[in-house]
């Protein structure tokens, strides 16, 4: 049976206090509360919570009067973290419309299915991504606005900026593309919002076990949830400088960095790709006091030979998960610092967390205690009956921040949900075990998945891709130690004889590299004559992927 921790954070209620509306009327009351607090702070540039809810509200009215978006409809956002990332994500929601977030690592082959699966026709792209979108204007697509990160640097930042920034992108000038600015300029005021806090608010794509993404329908009210639960859990306010480098399309930047910092009133760091030597003078300048971070960036910053002590004066809070942090990066980080890292535990389908370390009492290498309202159990995988203390088995979890299913996929609905106790719980696929405390502790993943620096990579969506080389007849996608990723996707590949004379490894590689995002992609691909089946003759991936980590 499910009960709380004895750990849980003293004086906090269980049940959640929730904010009347949605993340927008979060976002209002910020704009009324502090109209010129910073809202972000993009390489030198700061925009105020008036001036953006100002902009939010003209790209709302423009999605409505000149593409057509109505209530329901689903739009595509396609930007790296950005204020207009930011804008475009609250305006979809101002118009009363469906946010789809777009990976900008993702090739043209792969935004085609999102956009025919969710049913998007509108779109809200960065200007580095135009190639990307273009064939899909006037087929799949009916409107696209292209946004320039550099319209929102100042001309003297004292930044290096990446490419995506500095690279002169236009839209093009065939029908359907506009620019952002003019969108903005027009001021066109969007309808009253009616949405209501069960009304679908944003489907994240998660990667399949079997084949390709699927979308999960979150409410206005699974996306408030965990962002009021970790602006109380943290305990932000508008005093609060926080980071925004995890991605934003993903759920733990979304939540933990974006919609938190929104919820708090506080200031949102942006950094449009990831730059570790960026990081001692974005820390200093701002002040930043809470990182959203994955461990891979935090080992890359301190050991970046910019790095100062004195960048972290005034950080407060670390928070990550997606991996477990290294025992002896978490040692000097309390040696050091006096720094816990708070490591938590969520998914595309929990719209982040389902479990957080208390900050009085955190474990290392633990995905946390059960958070507000939400039940979580382990049970047996094969036979559902639940397991005591200690015992591994499948992680289950049941809260208000559970997706309402997945996009027109009712079959996946079956297998990802249980009943128990008159609740309806998510099987997570993660098997872990609940110490006597109440904190949960990963072990091993039931379903088959790779975990490239926090980003999941599902094989039999790649092998799916793989397939279509034609000189493929069979594949294995298995995943490969690395030392600085954690893991990497690795190919086991026979070939069609005839084309045996004449495709090498590196072929394979770089035709991979040009129709998936460079996460998923193998690293290296290795030729074989022919792949290990099972008894029931479907290919052994779990002999080839045991034989890899034990050599």
């Amino acid at each position: 049976m499910h009960s709380v921790s004895p750990l849980w954070p003293v004086g906090e209620p269980w049940h959640l206090p929730m904010p009347d509306g949605t993340l927008y009327h979060a976002l209002a009351r910020a704009a009324h509360r502090n109209p010129d607090h910073p809202a972000t702070a993009f390489y030198g540039a700061k925009l105020g919570y008036c001036e953006l809810q100002r902009r939010v509200d003209a790209m709302a009215g423009f999605l409505q009067h000149s593409c057509g978006v109505k209530r329901g409809d689903r739009v595509l956002i396609a930007l790296q973290n950005s204020p207009q990332y930011v804008i475009a994500y609250y305006a979809v929601m101002r118009a009363d419309a469906v946010i789809v977030p777009v990976n900008p690592m993702n090739k043209t082959e792969e935004i085609a299915y999102l956009a025919a699966d969710s049913g998007a026709m509108v779109a809200i792209v960065g200007s580095e991504l135009c190639e990307m979108f273009a064939p899909l204007l006037g087929a799949t697509l009916s409107h696209a606005v292209v946004a320039n990160y550099r319209d929102e640097v100042p001309a003297d930042t004292p930044y290096a900026l990446p490419a995506c920034v500095t690279q002169p992108n236009e839209a093009p000038e065939s029908p359907g593309w506009f620019r952002w600015q003019q969108a903005i300029a027009q001021a066109r005021l969007p309808t009253p919002m009616t949405a209501a806090p069960d009304d679908l608010a944003i489907m994240p794509y998660t990667s399949g076990t079997t084949g390709r993404p699927k979308a999960c329908m979150h409410s206005h009210r699974s996306a408030l949830f965990t962002a009021v639960l970790q602006a109380r859990w943290y305990g932000l306010s508008h005093d609060d400088v926080m980071s925004g480098f995890m991605p934003l399309f993903h759920v733990a930047g979304m939540q933990g960095s974006m919609n938190a910092a929104i919820v708090a009133g506080a200031s949102l760091v942006l950094m449009a790709r990831w730059d570790k030597d960026l990081i001692p003078d974005l820390f200093e300048a701002h002040g930043v006091t809470f990182w959203n971070a994955a461990p891979t960036m935090i080992v890359d910053v301190l050991a970046g030979p910019g790095f100062r002590d004195s960048s972290f004066a005034r950080l407060k809070i670390l928070t990550g998960g997606g991996a477990a942090m290294p025992a002896a990066v978490a040692e000097r980080l309390k040696v050091r610092f006096n720094l816990d890292y708070i490591e938590g535990y969520g998914m595309t389908e929990t719209m982040s967390p389902t479990h957080l370390n208390p900050l009085a009492a955190p474990k290392r290498q633990c995905l946390g205690i059960a958070v507000h309202e939400t039940d979580a159990r382990v049970i047996d995988p094969d036979t559902l009956e639940e397991l005591g203390d200690g015992a591994v088995g499948e992680i289950i979890v049941h809260g208000p921040q559970l997706l309402k299913g997945y996009w027109n996929k009712p079959d996946a609905d079956v297998s990802a949900f249980i009943q128990r106790d008159g609740k309806r719980f998510l099987r997570t696929g993660d098997l872990g075990y609940r110490d006597a405390e109440g904190y949960f502790f990963a072990v091993d993943r039931l379903k088959r998945m790779i975990n490239v620096s926090g980003f999941k990579v599902w094989p039999a969506e790649v092998e799916a891709m793989m397939y279509e080389h034609p000189a493929i007849r069979e594949c294995c996608i298995i995943s490969a130690p690395d030392g600085y990723r954690g893991e990497t996707v690795k190919a086991l590949v026979a070939i069609h004889e005839a084309a045996k004379s004449t495709i090498r490894p590196e072929d394979i590689l770089s035709w991979s590299r040009d129709r998936m995002a460079s996460y998923k992609a193998p690293r290296s691909v290795v030729l074989v004559d022919s792949l290990p089946r099972t008894e029931s003759n479907k290919i052994n991936w779990r002999l080839l992927q045991d034989a890899e980590w034990s050599r």
